[in-house]
């Protein structure tokens, strides 16, 4: 008994530290990216979003070589990046990537940290959508019932940042357009992974190395070489710094976002996720010193609960279906 009470509260002090390191890392990477997209006189978005895609498939790559040096010590699997089979099947979900990325550091730097995520908050309600279209699969009606919640909430907040003059239209439509990209990469993360074994590390290593070439045209198009090329600070540590750190978050992210799913479930990870954002917002309007009106944050409540209810229904319904049984004809 008391080896299993031994046992049982190791698990706990495990899944504290890895739950309580993913909103640390988490929280601290949107503030480092805010200040990295607002806070200096570089305008260039993409190339942020690149440098920080390029650190993290550089950590991929470093691990790989080390795991090919000590494969018993550091473990990392096979890839083939220049593969044309590969780059087929996985390039339309590297492109997703690339365009959830690069509209979420426009919604970022356009949009207040505090009404950031009232303004990406219609995820679910596209997940639901892209769910029926591509792959065909039915939403219970309480679902529904929380999307519409969850689309309600949106529309406070939008409507109590008009009032206190702090609306940003064009940060609120990339929010949308990075709510709808972040479902579409699910939905193809969905139907891809089996392809690469289940593996999320090399779906991962793979998305970064294709995001990093695509991200290039995006810096020319955005007009963003002659600011980069101008740009006083280019060749200052105090600039790198920053950036790498950022890239480093946003490689460590992806690895608790991964730790977090393998020791409690996916749900946990949802709701960890929500209660992580409501701490969020409060430290934003705090940090920022912004006060709020009562509608405002009544708005942000409403997103919060209605997301959370989604992710614990869904649950069940998946619990519920894998309970059918299951007949076969004789």
């Amino acid at each position: 008994m008391g080896l299993q009470q031994e046992s049982l509260l190791k698990k706990y002090i495990t899944i504290f530290a890895i739950v309580s390191s993913y909103w640390t890392v988490s929280i601290f990477t949107v503030f480092v990216n805010k200040g990295l997209l607002s806070g200096i006189e570089l305008d260039a978005p993409m190339f942020i979003a690149c440098y920080q895609t390029l650190v993290t498939a550089l950590i991929c790559y470093i691990k790989q070589l080390l795991n090919k040096r000590w494969p018993t010590k550091v473990s990392f699997p096979d890839t083939d990046v220049w593969n044309i089979q590969t780059i087929s099947s996985v390039l339309p979900v590297s492109f997703m990537f690339t365009m959830m990325i690069a509209t979420n550091n426009l919604c970022l730097q356009n949009v207040s940290l505090a009404f950031y995520y009232v303004g990406r908050s219609l995820t679910t309600m596209f997940n639901v959508v892209f769910t029926f279209l591509i792959l065909n699969e039915k939403t219970s009606t309480r679902c529904l019932v929380c999307c519409a919640f969850i689309i309600f909430g949106f529309y406070l907040g939008v409507d109590q940042e008009q009032l206190a003059g702090s609306f940003s239209v064009s940060g609120t439509i990339f929010g949308v357009l990075a709510s709808l990209s972040l479902s579409l990469f699910s939905i193809l993360t969905k139907k891809v992974l089996p392809k690469l074994n289940s593996d999320v590390w090399v779906l991962s290593y793979y998305n970064n190395i294709y995001a990093t070439i695509l991200f290039i045209p995006l810096i020319v198009f955005n007009g963003e070489l002659g600011t980069i090329l101008n740009f006083e600070g280019l060749w200052d540590i105090s600039f790198w710094f920053p950036m790498t750190i950022g890239g480093l978050c946003g490689f460590s992210v992806g690895f608790l976002t991964s730790l977090q799913i393998k020791y409690t479930s996916a749900l946990t990870h949802n709701i960890s996720g929500t209660a992580k954002a409501c701490a969020q917002t409060v430290l934003a309007t705090y940090w920022y010193k912004e006060t709020k009106t009562f509608l405002w944050w009544t708005s942000n409540i409403i997103v919060l609960l209605a997301s959370a209810a989604y992710a614990r229904i869904k649950q069940l319904d998946m619990e519920a279906k894998q309970a059918l049984p299951s007949y076969q004809k004789v």
